[in-house]
């Protein structure tokens, strides 16, 4: 599952993609750097980790990943076209949920596309953007099924209604995912605006402007979006350290929960995952999958042939780890439980899957 990267040219989109990747994706002081979409696999800090291997004097750890795509900058017409945006939008359309990054910090040395300095007017401009073009998709469907529905068919109907309440309020300016309707009633036609969404305001160093930050958080708090607020360039500098050099970098710079931290934690959340660990001598593994996955689908996660001839897993929490102390406590407490394939894996579930092929 992807999360795109989006917002207006120049705003430090590319500097949170280096910061979060480590990659040296272009970051230049122009509009369009980005042209083809940069995708990463950014490491999810997970504490919990520390305590499996601790345990099981694990040999590696192997922490889960969120899917990061940095996507070109939009400009005002992109739904006509503008600046490429066809094809931006296209990317757009592609992933799972969005963060949306602002500029939020002042440099006259960086170009700013916008007469002045205006997180909500930079805001507006990609949801314009973005409304348009879901306008443009449903009036396709619409065409598409209002056909089917002359004819009398039920479900071309259902669908041409959910259409039209859509519309109506794509034109009001209220994104898919804040109708009142179910995702499962639009996901078919990928509205960008049903998407997930998070804001991720990019400030100066130091303390944010709060003049700058106080529109932002109040739009996020009205469309129930969660805000990160860091600092691009600072992230991607330190992420340019040796890892053991990066706390105490963090700690002169004043700074206690590490940006990228808070946003890879805000990803996870986004795209509605829980994570489960296998552990053992050989490794500890952190492992991404939806909330509401059952236990033969999440032991496909490891392997299909571990899914195919899924048996039972053997379960305990890590909650119940950390308070007991070892896994022999758990056994002789009860605590480890053999689970069918029906079981819905839980966030910090250990797991052993027993299976035969």
């Amino acid at each position: 599952m992807d999360i795109g990267i989006v917002g207006l040219p120049n705003v430090g989109k590319s500097s949170l993609f280096n910061a979060l990747t480590g990659a040296a994706a272009a970051a230049e002081n122009f509009p369009f750097t980005t042209i083809e979409p940069n995708v990463g696999v950014v490491p999810l800090p997970d504490a919990r980790m520390e305590v499996f291997a601790k345990e099981w004097n694990s040999q590696k750890l192997v922490p889960s990943g969120i899917r990061f795509v940095d996507i070109a900058g939009i400009v005002k017409g992109a739904s006509e076209g503008q600046g490429l945006g066809n094809k931006f939008l296209a990317n757009i359309r592609s992933v799972d949920a969005i963060a949306h990054v602002v500029r939020c910090f002042k440099d006259d040395n960086v170009v700013n596309v916008m007469n002045s300095l205006d997180p909500k007017e930079a805001a507006d401009i990609i949801e314009t953007e973005l409304l348009l073009a879901d306008i443009q998709q449903a009036q396709k469907a619409l065409d598409k099924w209002m056909k089917t529905a002359k004819g009398g068919d039920a479900e071309a109907k259902k669908r041409c209604e959910t259409l039209n309440t859509l519309v109506k309020g794509f034109n009001e300016g209220k994104p898919a995912r804040n109708q009142g309707l179910a995702v499962e009633e639009y996901a078919e036609f990928q509205f960008l605006t049903g998407k997930p969404l998070l804001y991720v305001a990019n400030t100066d160093e130091g303390e944010p402007d709060q003049a700058l930050l106080k529109p932002l958080q109040e739009r996020a708090l009205s469309e129930g979006a969660a805000l990160i607020t860091l600092c691009t360039k600072l992230e991607a500098e330190i992420v340019q350290l040796p890892s053991d050099e990066r706390a105490a970098y963090y700690e002169a710079a004043g700074i206690t929960s590490p940006g990228l931290a808070r946003l890879a934690q805000a990803g996870k959340e986004l795209l509605g995952l829980i994570c489960f660990f296998t552990a053992g001598p050989q490794e500890v593994h952190a492992w991404l999958i939806p909330k509401g996955t059952r236990a033969i689908k999440a032991a496909g996660k490891i392997h299909s042939d571990i899914e195919r001839g899924f048996i039972r897993a053997e379960i305990y929490k890590y909650d119940d780890l950390a308070k007991y102390g070892s896994y022999k406590a758990l056994q002789e407490k009860n605590l480890v439980m053999l689970e069918g394939k029906d079981y819905e894996m839980k966030d910090g579930d250990a797991a052993y899957f027993r299976f035969s092929v």
